[in-house]
Formats: structure tokens, sequence, C-alpha cells
């Protein structure tokens, strides 16, 4: 940890060729895996790190460097060299540190460094011995993984505040391939929250996880092509969030919004959306596994309101691309460790409920796709673009669920596809993921209520929809 004082002396020494703001992030976290692979413990690891990173900012413009020589002397040399890019007159001086409080809503009872090695591999095998039980010559491989973290993170800045957090969450998984003279297949479901083992034991069935993995992919084994064309799509709950995530969420990033390399960029005010839609990316929920007090500036979390009712209402919004959109800072500035320089992101990012049932959507669709979750993609924020392929997918005929189809693609843009929503469910779930962008790899939920989508592009190698 580094004193207030010290603190005070390495941001005085940032400042002196003429930053307008100077912050110190101090992080000290540590993390372990454990992975079982067809049965056996395969990999078994910790890891820690330890060490600052140091930001200058005049107007828009923005410095950056991190060392993890703690001391003194290496802390002032650091200073001492980002503040070299500048040249100018000292603006400020800070003379002392108050604190910024955080109500903490998300802790954890029991620290998972309190949690043995032992009793990680027994929760993950409640998942893997009941694969192996199966005896399926399909299933060709099988992993369980168990991963958590802690973080204690600290942040002074040039704005006389200072904030510390401990942060705990851990993640339970499972991958199943399956294969036959036709391809393979593989089928993942992994959980996660900021709360202690127990929500593991309590909350998240270990057999329910593996079996729903196992499911999947057997299933798109034996699946049909999906067929190729426009129709109406409905996109489940949960998981299926990943959609809006990827082509709608990263546009409404001040980091593509503030440089107008966003689609939405202009647009706060228009109705971008059905006025069926409303969503929101919310840092406020508890133990959720996006959820943060306080983020990386020292801005708390809040819950941001994107669109209401179809209309563009917010940004996720950080302090440096805040400056070149007029606008303050509020709450959403995250980095995936001190070497990374922290903008703009996600936390918990969904479509709020409607009003209608999932039941009434698919009754609702005479011929369709039914897609539950997706497994990769690309997106362009500047104009929307994307492509997604999904993991899960039926045919819609006549109301009902029919048969499970493989190979089914996505394709469009966000905006119209936003615009496109026709129907919205009432049964809201969420589905945690790691996002990766210029800050880092970060833990973001995902989610959304069932909807349907009156008209995608779908790819698929099965022709004609019929």
């Amino acid at each position: 940890m580094i004193s207030k004082k010290l603190a005070i002396d390495v941001l005085n020494e940032a400042l002196s060729t003429g930053a307008d703001y100077a912050e110190i992030f101090y992080e000290d976290s540590t993390s372990a895996s454990i992975s079982i692979d067809n049965g056996k413990v395969e990999t078994s690891s910790s890891t820690s790190i330890c060490g600052v990173g140091l930001r200058l900012l005049k107007e828009n413009q923005c410095i950056y460097g991190y060392t993890n020589d703690l001391s003194k002397k290496g802390l002032l040399t650091l200073a001492s060299s980002l503040s070299k890019s500048l040249h100018g007159d000292r603006l400020i001086t800070v003379t002392k540190l108050d604190m910024i409080r955080a109500a903490n809503r998300n802790p954890v009872t029991n620290s998972y460094r309190n949690i043995s090695r032992q009793e990680k591999i027994a929760l993950i095998k409640e998942g893997t011995d009941y694969i192996a039980s199966l005896n399926n010559p399909k299933i060709v491989r099988y992993s369980g993984f168990f991963a958590d973290n802690h973080r204690y993170v600290a942040l002074f800045n040039s704005k006389g505040k200072w904030f510390d957090r401990h942060s705990e969450f851990g993640r339970l998984a499972y991958s199943v391939v399956a294969a036959d003279e036709t391809g393979f297949e593989t089928g993942f479901v992994g959980p996660g929250a900021q709360q202690d083992i127990s929500y593991f034991h309590t909350k998240v069935n270990p057999v329910e996880c593996a079996k729903d993995a196992v499911r999947v992919a057997l299933q798109n084994l034996g699946a049909k092509e999906c067929p190729s064309g426009k129709m109406p799509v409905i996109i489940g709950n949960g998981w299926g969030g990943v959609l809006f995530h990827e082509s709608c969420g990263h546009p409404l990033e001040a980091s593509a919004v503030a440089k107008g390399l966003s689609c939405f960029t202009g647009k706060e005010g228009d109705y971008i959306a059905s006025p069926l839609v409303s969503a929101v990316d919310d840092s406020t929920m508890p133990q959720a596994w996006g959820s943060i007090d306080i983020d990386d500036e020292g801005n708390l979390g809040t819950k941001r309101q994107l669109i209401k009712d179809g209309k563009l209402t917010d940004f996720m919004i950080d302090d440096l691309n805040g400056r070149r959109m007029n606008r303050e800072g509020n709450g959403a500035c995250r980095r995936q460790n001190y070497r990374y320089i922290p903008t703009s992101r996600m936390s918990n990012t969904y479509i709020e409920n409607g009003k209608s049932t999932k039941e009434e959507i698919i009754k609702a669709t005479k011929l369709g796709l039914y897609t539950v979750g997706f497994n990769g993609g690309s997106v362009d924020p500047s104009t929307g673009e994307f492509n997604f392929g999904c993991s899960e997918a039926y045919i819609v005929r006549d109301g009902k669920i029919c048969e499970p189809v493989k190979g089914a693609t996505l394709i469009g843009k966000g905006f119209e596809i936003l615009k496109n929503i026709d129907m919205v469910g009432n049964d809201l779930d969420l589905g945690q993921g790691m996002c990766g962008a210029s800050s880092g790899s970060i833990r973001t939920n995902v989610g959304q209520p069932t909807i349907r989508v009156s008209e995608v592009i779908v790819g698929g190698r099965g022709g004609e929809l019929k």
C-alpha cells in the first residue's frame, strides 16, 4: 500500500509541468484457478500482481505509465518521466487527500483465500463426475474449471481525493466437446458472481450446469444446418443479451461516442429503438458479476438509463472522454489492472422487461428462428454492423419450437435490430462473461428478457427456410 504522504509527493511531481489532472492507481491482486480435463486435474495455478499506474491529463491529452517498483524513488522517477511529456507551469498543487466513501454492495463473507484446493476440486468434480458417468462415446472431451480472484485497489488523485476497495469473485465453468463422423460440437456453461463459494453450493447446481453443457453439445451434433435468409428471430433471455452488448452496448461507450466513432454519436434524445425497448447499464446491482461500488477514476457506480422507451438517454462515460463531450464521468470507467489505461466500459448491461411472456412471443411467430445463445462474433461500433454465431438455435413453426439447427449466424446493424424489436418478454435474466477492449478484459453481465426481432438476415448452409 502507498501512504497518503507519498501519494501527495508523487502527484505533485507529476503535476510539475502543467498537467491539469493526475491520478495514482495502486493494485494488489491474487487469482487462482483449477481445471479438470477428462476427469484428471490438469492445472492448478495462482498468480499475484502488484503495481501502480500513473495517469496525467492536460485538456484532451493523456499520458500513462506503470511500474511495480513501489519505492519512493521508483514512483517519483515514473512521475518525473511522464511529466516531461508536458511543458508548462504548474496549475495544481495537492496538499491533502480526503476519502471518497462508497456503499459496499458486494461483500464476500468467506474469502476465497480461506478455501482449500481440495474443496474447489470437489466442487468441480460434482459436474465432471456426472459427465463421466454418462459413458457416452460421442463425448470426446470434457472439462471443468473454477477460478477466483481477490483484488485490492486504491486511487489517489489531484482533486484531493482517495479511495480503496476490496473485491472478490468466483466462476465455475464446464465445457463439453462431442464428435462423430459428421464433425464436432461444443457446449459451455459458466456462471459467476461477486459472492463467496457458498453461492456455488446453494444457488448454482454444478450437475445441472454440466448437464446443460452436455445437452447443447450432443444436440448440435445431431442438428441440421440452419436455413438462410431474412426471417423473424426470437432471441432468448439471459446470455442472448450478448447481441445487445456487442452490437449496441459498445457503440454507447464514450470511448467511441466522443471521437465520432459510434453510430450513436450526436443522437442523444433521438429515437434509436422500438418504443418497446428500454435498456440500462447498472453497476449497482448487489453482488452481480459486473458490479462496482466505485469506478477506476473514483466516481461512484451508478445505474445509467441508456435507452428509455426507444429514446437514447445516456452513454457510459469516463472522465477523459467526458471532457470531449462536455460531460462528467458517470461511474463507467474500468480497467483490467494497473497496466491498462482506464476508459468507459459496461458493467451489467441489459434490456429491461416488457409485457409479453416467452410463450406469447413464440406462439405469435409463424415461421422463424429461436436462438438461445451465441458463441462469438464481431461488431464495428462506427457503423453498428455485426455478425454473431449462434450456439443453440431452433426453427419455430406455427407458434411452436421445432427442430434444433446449427451453424446459424445473425448479420445486421445494431440500430436496425433495435428498431425492429416488436415483442419484449417479461423474463429478464443475466449471463456472465468477460469483455475485452482497449482497457483489457473485465467482468461484464449481459442480459435481456426474451425478445423478437421482426426481420434479421440469418446466414446458414441449410437452404431456404420452409
